[in-house]
């Protein structure tokens, strides 16, 4: 699927990834029900999309309107497509969202009702306890059975539990989090064994900073978790913020499904044994991971954070209040273009790349939302000035959440196969097609297995080069 190989021409990949019953694939992996059907295929595509969309809460904002003008369907066209695939229209599904969200609140926090029904985005008290009773058969009152946690429970401030799928190697998630932190926007610390990130979010309602740090199951459960602590400017923001932390953590994944593939490569055969549900982490916001990607070119890791470090503080937003080392926002694109080609330090092509993909951004040439086709994105990223296919493939792999993306011309990759010359890439190419349709999870165990050789029992940085 994707830039690195369509998981379409393999039959095998292609049921593979629907007996995972992975999201991420509508679209990319659809075994037609009748022979050449193309509007099938098509509709799965736009239904995907337009899930995201619906998981960000884009028709509490916008409306049925605002979302059909984002996949370019009329209102009645997206209703149409989404009943026939779904079974349930966008306004529907839109309040089967906000239920998920307000269940989370009623059982994870001590927030009063009322003040649940407003944060998950209903306009009534009494549409929510409607809407509860319907979606679940019991009134809110009865999901608050006495689990919510302990702590503040003034509304801008929320403590949640996120469930996760078993396996779970949350401390490999956070360590790969860690190496990648930009000063200003994120900070990872430890609070005894267990490690904790925070990073700051720009919410469609405000702003917020986020705390997430895995651990076990509570009461001596066996199901992994991820406690999350949200400080939002804006209740009404909570839905997106959850969206965007379960998509960082890529905590809908499904290690079974995964193992079951990769765990066939005796390469990857230790590493999957050593991290068993090892995740690819995601990014909250498309554009500033498509920024951090470009300024990453051809440097270390180190040099990286050095120079993003430097980008946020020329042009990003502070925070209103900071928090420890949390002290701006990312940079929108506009405020990028604002600022220049000069506000980046070294060679100017880096700065001229970085302005180029902000002001594409800005004019919605490139779309970094997952409202849009992951192929149209890679063509539209290719062709800005200095993105090459590595920045476009690691983009699609943690801002877009391809599951599917081999980086064949990543030296780290190459080092973690024994891989040298020329034809390190070709061989890297024709090893892919075993590892469909999880190819980005491949990546990441791959880079894990430098990381563990290089520290076996440290957690410093790596900062090898990657091309672009």
């Amino acid at each position: 699927m994707g830039h690195d190989g369509d998981v379409r021409t393999d039959p095998d990949a292609c049921y593979r990834a629907v007996d995972s019953r992975d999201r991420r694939f509508d679209g990319a992996a659809v075994p037609e029900a009748v022979p050449g059907s193309a509007d099938w295929d098509m509709a799965a595509a736009v239904s995907g999309r337009a899930m995201r969309l619906i998981g960000d809460g884009v028709v509490d904002r916008e409306g049925v309107p605002g979302l059909a003008a984002r996949l370019s369907y009329s209102p009645r066209q997206l209703h149409r497509l989404l009943v026939d695939e779904l079974g349930a229209g966008p306004l529907a599904l839109a309040r089967a969202r906000r239920a998920q969200t307000a269940r989370t609140l009623v059982e994870s926090t001590t927030m009063p009702l009322a003040d649940v029904a407003f944060a998950a985005g209903f306009t009534s008290v009494r549409q929510f306890n409607a809407t509860m009773q319907e979606v679940y058969g019991v009134p809110p009152r009865a999901l608050r059975r006495g689990q919510a946690l302990p702590g503040d429970t003034r509304p801008s401030r929320l403590e949640l539990r996120l469930a996760a799928r078993a396996p779970f190697d949350g401390r490999a998630l956070v360590h790969f989090l860690r190496l990648h932190a930009v000063a200003g926007v994120e900070d990872v610390g430890c609070d005894g064994d267990l490690a904790t990130y925070r990073r700051t979010l720009r919410l469609p309602h405000g702003t917020a900073t986020v705390a997430l740090r895995p651990e076990a199951g509570v009461d001596g459960g066996a199901a992994p978790v991820v406690r999350c602590t949200l400080h939002l400017s804006d209740l009404r923001d909570v839905g997106a913020a959850v969206e965007r932390c379960r998509r960082l953590a890529d905590l809908d994944a499904d290690p079974a499904a995964v193992h079951e593939v990769l765990g066939l490569d005796p390469d990857l055969g230790p590493g999957l044994r050593r991290h068993p549900g090892l995740r690819v982490p995601g990014h909250p916001d498309g554009f500033e991971l498509a920024a951090r990607a470009v300024l990453g070119q051809q440097v270390s890791l180190a040099s990286a954070r050095t120079l993003t470090a430097r980008l946020v503080a020329a042009a990003g937003q502070p925070l209103p209040s900071p928090s420890g080392g949390l002290t701006h926002l990312f940079p929108t694109p506009e405020e990028i273009v604002e600022v220049g080609a000069d506000v980046v330090a070294g060679p100017a092509a880096r700065g001229r790349s970085l302005v180029a993909l902000a002001t594409a951004v800005a004019a919605g040439s490139v779309v970094l939302d997952r409202s849009a086709p992951r192929q149209d994105v890679r063509t539209a990223l290719l062709a800005v000035p200095g993105v090459g296919p590595w920045t476009a493939g690691y983009i699609a792999m943690r801002a877009l959440g391809d599951p599917d993306v081999v980086l064949d011309t990543d030296v780290g990759l190459h080092a973690a196969l024994g891989l040298r010359g020329q034809q390190a890439g070709a061989t890297l190419r024709a090893r892919r097609a075993s590892w469909q349709p999880w190819g980005s999870y491949a990546c990441l165990h791959l880079w894990q297995r430098v990381l563990d050789a290089r520290w076996p029992d440290r957690t410093e940085e790596i900062a090898p080069r990657r091309s672009r």
